[in-house]
């Protein structure tokens, strides 16, 4: 650090009943008080170099006793006070980039300048301030940070700026040409001096070498700061990122814990209130600035450090365009999440809801709507041509299309990744029992039906939440059961769900149908279930532990049959009054759902609907396994 000596003589100041004087034959002639304190001094030394002083003395009438001056605005207190006074006496003085900034204000309030004496101080701090300061690193970042307590001052006489532009000019320069300090300097060149892996392993760390020590900034001063770097454009995006993570880690350590949250504050006393509220307003200002200075280039800081920012502006109740802002920027690697760091704390009160499910399904929908264009035809594949030929329904249209403008916008890995992330959250907040059922059914379906290859981890979902609510009605167990498609359940899976009771039966059934013509396949044998699954069947003449009739290998199975999963093809009036009656099912039960309101229609009705009386699908299905043994005979 670099310091600077003025005058020769040693200090003569000394304290006697609380008043401050000086060693000397002349009897003082001026008593002058600054901030409390009381200093006897003469008018000689101080007016020969201070043009503020000649000027109240002269308009004071002349009087034998000592003259009076009050300075109750004087900047910089008592110590900045003393660094003249000693300065006007020859006393020896040390400037250094702790006191520049606040002798510099007070030499400038008494207007000690080249007009009154040569080589007055304030000559003498500024060659000191540019020719030193400036040049230094670590003492440009100390001057900045003293002009806090001089802001109006700083910033009209110059200082503030010109240690901001002094800090992000080194920044943008190689540390090697960087006046250092000489811990620092040194860490740096033996940092450089590395070779092979090693040289590698400090690589990042020498090109970041600035964040730390910028750090220490206020928030006011940081955000300076980080303008003036960025503004150079010679810093990479990620280095930026970097930075802020540092400064977050500085300045927002455990936020959750120092902070009151909105539930209790209520019960704080008004003395904890208004200490708390201070705290939150200062880091809300923190959180708020580094969000303005995020870098806009993806992937410049990780989704998880996004994701602990959104959770510290939850806590902190940050604007709502700083909330946006950062689901935005998670939207745009949401891929990259875990499924812990969407873990957000909800703390509103008007929702008792254990996590903030609203902001985390906002963050879903913008990752849909990411890079989205105008939506294109679907790909006209065989599968595809052949759905068109036949008769669809309008909402079934609808849907393929959505389908296909939502495929244009992320990547088909991107969705997959995000679609696991989808289903484990679902998993961890469907153990709230103050969830609705309806920002359930929200979130899952949030992504399109190929982002899910399979469907056991929904299943798994689905069964927490049903474990975790036992009061839901038939209804609700029904709508949430249509998120459901069984044809993409494991065979482990399907065990396991053929025997919940939980379940809603004509699901159980469904999954038994399939389960049944996936046996038919392989030759396995059908899980063992429940004794009132079995009641069920039996009732019908239904042996679940025997596997259905083989295959025809000469019979194919039509690519769009959503029940001749047996492989043998049904009569065509057969198969219209089945695919009616589904229909008409799924009509009673979505009317039935939209009594409140809250009803959403499934995208996999056409597949996953069922007869709500069983009994004429299992007819059905046994004279289907009927017929083909007696075919195979």
């Amino acid at each position: 650090m670099k310091f600077m000596k003025l005058g020769s003589r040693p200090d003569t100041f000394y304290t006697t009943e609380a008043v401050r004087s000086v060693s000397s034959e002349v009897s003082s002639d001026l008593i002058i008080q600054v901030k409390g304190s009381r200093y006897m001094l003469h008018k000689f030394p101080l007016l020969s170099k201070c043009m503020r002083l000649q000027r109240i003395c002269s308009e004071s009438p002349e009087t034998l006793q000592p003259q009076i001056i009050q300075l109750p605005d004087f900047p910089g207190g008592i110590e900045a006070f003393e660094f003249c006074a000693k300065f006007c006496y020859g006393i020896t003085i040390t400037l250094s980039a702790y006191n520049i900034v606040a002798v510099q204000c007070a030499a400038e309030y008494f207007q000690m300048t080249e007009d009154v004496e040569k080589g007055n101080l304030v000559y003498k701090v500024e060659v000191f301030f540019n020719s030193c300061i400036l040049h230094g690193w670590k003492d440009s970042i100390i001057t900045l940070q003293s002009t806090k307590a001089f802001s109006l001052w700083s910033e009209d006489l110059g200082i503030t700026s010109r240690c901001i532009e002094s800090i992000a000019s080194k920044v943008l320069t190689h540390p090697s040409k960087v006046s250092l300090s000489h811990s620092h300097s040194r860490r740096v060149q033996d940092d450089m001096s590395c070779n092979g892996a090693e040289s590698q392993r400090h690589q990042q760390t020498i090109k970041g070498w600035w964040a730390e020590d910028i750090a220490e900034l206020s928030i006011d001063l940081y955000w300076r700061t980080m303008i003036g770097i960025k503004s150079g454009g010679k810093i990479p995006s990620n280095l930026i990122g970097e930075a802020l993570q540092v400064y977050a880690s500085r300045w927002l350590p455990n936020i959750s814990r120092k902070v009151k949250t909105n539930r209790e504050a209520t019960t704080a006393s008004t003395s904890d209130s208004d200490s708390a509220g201070e705290v939150t307003s200062k880091h809300k200002l923190v959180l708020e600035s580094l969000v303005s200075l995020l870098p806009s280039e993806k992937g410049a800081v990780s989704c998880s450090f996004l994701l602990k920012l959104l959770k510290v502006a939850n806590i902190l109740n940050a604007s709502s365009s700083s909330k946006m802002e950062l689901a935005r920027r998670v939207a745009l690697q949401l891929e990259e999440a875990r499924v812990s760091d969407l873990l957000i704390p909800c703390l509103s009160h008007s929702s008792d809801t254990l996590y903030d499910v609203d902001i985390v399904l906002t963050i879903f929908e913008q990752f849909m709507l990411q890079g989205q264009s105008t939506p294109t035809s679907p790909p006209r594949s065989k599968l595809g041509i052949e759905r068109r030929r036949r008769s669809r329904s309008a909402e079934n249209v609808d849907l393929e299309f959505q389908e296909a403008r939502r495929s244009s916008s992320a990547s088909h890995s991107s969705k997959l990744k995000v679609g696991r992330i989808v289903d484990g959250y679902l998993q961890e907040i469907a153990k709230d029992v103050n969830l609705p059922l309806s920002k359930f059914i929200a979130i899952a379906e949030t992504i399109p039906n190929f982002s899910r290859p399979d469907h056991d981890d929904l299943y798994r979902a689905i069964d927490i939440y049903l474990k975790a609510h036992p009061e839901l009605n038939k209804s609700e167990r029904k709508r949430l059961c249509r998120i459901l498609d069984c044809r993409k359940l494991s065979v482990e899976a399907c065990m396991y769900a053929a025997q919940n009771e939980k379940l809603p039966l004509r699901v159980v059934v469904q999954i038994l149908f399939f389960e049944q013509a996936r046996a038919a396949t392989t030759g396995a044998k059908v899980a063992d279930l429940p004794s009132n699954i079995k009641a069920l069947l039996a009732s019908h003449n239904i042996d679940p532990s025997k596997p259905p009739g083989p295959l025809s290998t000469t019979t194919s199975i039509p690519a769009d049959d959503e029940w001749s999963n047996s492989g043998i093809k049904s009569p065509k009036s057969r198969n219209s009054r089945l695919r009616n009656k589904v229909a008409g099912e799924d009509d009673l039960d979505e009317n039935e759902m939209n009594r409140d309101g809250m009803g959403r229609p499934s995208k996999f009705k056409a597949f996953c609907a069922l007869p709500r009386r069983p009994k004429r699908m299992f007819n059905k299905l046994l004279s289907i396994n009927r017929s083909g043994s007696e075919r195979t005979e």
